[in-house]
């Protein structure tokens, strides 16, 4: 017999199709023609537990789904209920959006009108490159109907779309501010949590999934041609393209949850339950349910969706958020878990940038640093230890110094000899970088849960004022420390990431958990940029470019940088242990790209109120003034230089 892959596949006299469901009695193939009339196909069950079947004379856009027959006994784990239309967990196109709607959580109530069906397509692999980014470029996480909904150049047809990430001005816009690669938050097809629809909001960040592989039609209409068609325009402006992928959990939530796919086709496979208790689900995500990435259905579940994104969209690399879920097993978390391992090994997936987000509120749920080799991580501590610093708490210069250099202290261990650090300030979860500065506390409300939800301590200021003022010198306060931000970010080791709106002072109002925001409050306000904010991160980004020592993975070393005081003494003990010490000189050697010589950068940081004198090895007729103004480091600021070759 022919092999076919999972889901649905084209033949020579019509489509294959094919499903896993271990525990299922019956399984029909619901076919629907354009009138939306259903027609049922039985399918054959194999020693394999996949389900298939054979139809002839069906072609391309054929709207398919499945029904599963069974025990309904959710107190043992089993929700089959033929009245459900069942999204195939391959489908690679859906005919419409998810939507909430309580028919879905309740039994023996038909569904076909309400879930969408899978869309049977043919796709011709496209010739994969090696990826369009390079370890130390700029990472910029993009929400993408945030990033386009009220970009004036936009025609309004394309705002929200994908498309609309090749538009000319969103491309100079990339290219002004030296972007290496974009990091795509969720656009596979996700449901609205169910609190939200009756408080009038929409998820706006897309960390709820249902098809793993389907692209969601509100974001991308034209399907995984439509991304493969931006993904070779970006690549032919020298941009990479990371898609952040939930692979964690889905958005059929927890027992009250609506039931559209892997649910009703197979709960105890798919979900992960605690050992004796199949009626329970186990919540390591805190959104209701958790995938079973140990049980191999999963695994290979995740593994062909990669593959489907770098083979029919030319995908660079991967973002997996809730990541230690994909090392987690009955035993706990491994860095060697098949899952993680197989990603590595795979030919199409090997040489693909992996990013993790390391952390989730799953047992051992926090392992920064624990992620295999080849797995660059978000960097909370080095966030947490930069926002620490100038937000003014003592003992912060250690910390500081440790994170500039790409913390050796998190990646060194298990032998590492390299930084696999993701460095970022502020990322979509959280503060943006003007509300870190502007607000002491989080301000949630129009999320409707009375500001319960989102993170309590942010490590923030609000420089004398809580949230918005008309105050010149407040503002002017937060403007530096945004700009300090920033310097700090572009001038530390390793890889870092800017969320799409922070290089020109983007405000969330202090919502710090804006997920339920689909509206102004999210979308980037393009006429209101502050324009120093951007210049100042758009001449960072060409020094960070210009100098390789930024870019370099290497742990640095004693012959790599120098640590010293503000009198250019180095550094001792003291100095490092003084309770409050506001000023550093970070030396670094380096080679220069625009003379391609060797050379010294001095990189001298002031969280003080006021202006700070430096002093610098060899005097100051040395050194070239590249950011800031002369051997005088402004209050709340950084200042770059130029000086000879070692």
């Amino acid at each position: 017999m022919t092999h076919h892959p999972l889901g649905a596949t084209l033949t020579e006299h019509g489509a294959h199709f094919s499903v896993f469901s271990r525990h299922a009695g019956k399984l029909d193939l619901c076919l629907f023609d354009k009138e939306g009339a259903e027609r049922r196909v039985d399918m054959v069950c194999g020693h394999d537990h996949v389900w298939r079947c054979d139809v002839e004379d069906v072609r391309a856009g054929q709207r398919y789904g499945f029904r599963a027959h069974g025990d309904y006994a959710p107190g043992h784990g089993l929700w089959f209920d033929p009245s459900k239309l069942l999204v195939d967990p391959y489908a690679l196109e859906l005919d419409r959006p998810f939507a909430q709607d309580r028919r879905l959580a309740a039994y023996g109530v038909d569904t076909a009108d309400i879930a969408p069906r899978a869309v049977l397509q043919h796709l011709s692999p496209i010739h994969a490159q090696p990826p369009h980014w390079k370890p130390g470029g700029l990472v910029y996480e993009v929400n993408v109907r945030a990033l386009t909904m009220l970009h004036p150049d936009i025609p309004a047809a394309e705002r929200g779309t994908i498309k609309a990430l090749t538009h000319p001005a969103i491309l100079a816009h990339f290219e002004t501010l030296g972007v290496a690669a974009l990091e795509l938050m969720p656009i596979t097809a996700w449901l609205d949590e169910r609190h939200l629809p009756p408080l009038g909001l929409r998820n706006s960040w897309g960390y709820n999934p249902i098809a793993l592989m389907a692209l969601d039609p509100r974001l991308c209409p034209g399907g995984v041609r439509e991304l493969a068609e931006t993904v070779a325009t970006l690549h032919s402006h020298g941009l990479g393209v990371i898609l952040d992928l939930v692979f964690n959990h889905t958005g059929e939530s927890d027992a009250e949850g609506g039931t559209l796919s892997m649910r009703g086709l197979d709960s105890l496979t798919y979900y992960s339950h605690p050992p004796g208790k199949p009626g329970e689900l186990i919540n390591d995500t805190g959104c209701g349910n958790t995938l079973a990435c140990h049980h191999a259905p999963v695994r290979n579940l995740v593994l062909d969706s990669l593959r489907h994104f770098v083979r029919h969209a030319g995908i660079d690399g991967f973002r997996f958020d809730l990541a230690p879920i994909l090392g987690r097993g009955p035993q706990g978390f491994t860095s060697d878990a098949m899952l993680l391992s197989d990603m590595r090994a795979d030919p199409i997936l090997k040489d693909r940038i992996l990013i993790a987000e390391p952390w989730d509120i799953g047992p051992g749920g926090y392992q920064l640093g624990n992620f295999p080799p080849s797995f660059l991580e978000w960097n909370d501590r080095a966030r947490d230890d930069i926002r620490l610093f100038w937000r003014g708490d003592n003992h912060r210069i250690g910390p500081l110094a440790t994170a500039l250099s790409g913390s050796s202290n998190i990646f060194s261990r298990h032998e590492g000899r390299r930084t696999r650090t993701v460095n970022f300030v502020a990322a979509h979860d959280g503060f943006t970088l003007w509300d870190l500065v502007s607000h002491a506390h989080k301000h949630n409300e129009a999320n409707g849960e009375a500001n319960r939800d989102g993170h309590n301590e942010n490590y923030s200021w609000n420089n004398g004022v809580e949230g918005a003022t008309n105050d010149a010198t407040v503002n002017a306060s937060r403007r530096a420390d945004v700009m300090a931000l920033l310097s700090t970010l572009f001038l530390s080791r390793g890889a870092i990431m800017l969320t799409a709106g922070d290089e020109f002072g983007r405000s969330q109002q202090g919502n710090n958990n804006a997920y339920a925001q689909d509206n102004p409050l999210s979308w980037i306000d393009w006429d209101s940029l502050d324009r120093n904010i951007f210049e100042h991160a758009c001449s960072l980004s060409a020094l960070r470019r210009r100098f390789t020592i930024f870019e370099g993975q290497e742990f640095l070393t004693d012959l790599d940088v120098s640590w010293l005081t503000a009198k250019s003494e180095p550094m001792q003990v003291a100095d490092w242990e003084a309770h409050h010490a506001d000023q550093l000189i970070m030396a670094l050697q380096t080679n220069d790209r625009v003379t391609g010589r060797p050379a010294t950068l001095a990189v001298a940081f002031n969280r003080a109120s006021e202006a700070k004198p430096i002093r610098l090895p060899g005097g100051a007729r040395l050194w070239k003034c590249l950011v800031g103004d002369g051997m005088t480091v402004a209050p709340r600021s950084v200042s770059l230089y130029l000086g000879p070759s070692a």
